[in-house]
């Protein structure tokens, strides 16, 4: 992606978009928070051609194997990068084009009640493929289940300890620093409500697929809930069932960015990268003819 010479009303992540039409101009100041502009998508992924995928890559990759996780988080980049739209964001009532493509998750140092958890943080490139975010996927999960991270949150944690009148002063300082983002960058590196997409792995702690809120924090205006995988009755063209393996995905998106036709395309690119995962070996940037 071309780099573009920093502008007076740019933020440090994100060009602001002077070119607008009226209609989205307008949006962002009469809807300005983005949890009152959510819009809920379900998808459902007929996991077939996953599988089989999943199990010829793993033939020789036995040391950390691919796994439905990273198709999952590399069909969303390129999806993201390939449909800019869904990597802006609106803080301040103002649109912005977010700088990079990023995905951030949670991980379970521990499968207990009492389980640490750690945040992932995955920046995406333009020539990144799939094996490039297994890789980083790798990278990052061995870092956050070491003892070297820190899984607290040291911030919030002093924070905390403040008399109530000092901490809650300062958190809306921050949130007004939020508002024009001035942000210390070590205070929201790791953040996920900083990325361009957040993802939520239920199925591999046995729950179903689900809602998830967007926040008025930060600037992430995408959310992804992975659910279980299960067996359910999956219907051909000419109506004849059969059973197959599916997975259900959840996309919470603020509805402000872009219109249902725009959203509607990505989604069936998201479904399709899914359902044909080989696509995931070329890189981020490279088209996909998927209709």
């Amino acid at each position: 992606m071309e780099k573009q010479k920093k502008r007076r009303g740019d933020r440090k992540d994100g060009r602001l978009l002077r070119e607008l039409d009226s209609l989205h101009f307008i949006t962002g100041i009469i809807y300005p928070n983005r949890c009152d502009n959510e819009a809920y998508i379900s998808l459902r992924v007929d996991l077939t051609a996953m599988n089989e995928y999943l199990a010829k890559r793993n033939e020789t990759e036995t040391e950390f194997p691919y796994t439905m996780f990273h198709i999952v988080v590399a069909a969303l980049l390129k999806t993201i990068t390939l449909r800019p739209k869904l990597n802006r964001f609106i803080v301040n009532s103002n649109f912005y084009q977010r700088n990079e493509v990023s995905a951030s998750f949670v991980v379970k140092k521990q499968f207990s009640d009492k389980g640490a958890e750690a945040l992932a943080f995955l920046h995406s490139r333009e020539d990144f493929c799939l094996q490039d975010v297994h890789q980083y996927i790798r990278s990052q999960v061995t870092e956050c289940r070491s003892d070297k991270v820190d899984s607290s949150t040291e911030s919030m944690d002093i924070l905390n300890k403040l008399p109530r009148w000092l901490g809650k002063t300062a958190v809306k300082v921050l949130m007004w620093l939020d508002k024009h983002g001035w942000v210390p960058q070590d205070m929201i590196a790791t953040d996920p409500y900083y990325s361009s997409v957040v993802l939520s792995n239920l199925g591999s702690i046995k729950l179903k697929c689900g809602y998830h809120h967007l926040t008025n924090w930060g600037t992430c205006s995408l959310f992804c809930i992975i659910g279980e995988k299960a067996l359910r009755p999956y219907f051909d063209e000419q109506g004849r069932a059969s059973m197959r393996e599916t997975l259900d995905l959840g996309l919470t998106i603020d509805e402000r960015l872009a219109d249902g036709y725009y959203y509607s395309k990505s989604v069936r690119l998201l479904q399709y990268l899914l359902e044909h995962p080989w696509e995931l070996e070329k890189p981020m940037k490279e088209e996909v003819q998927y209709e």
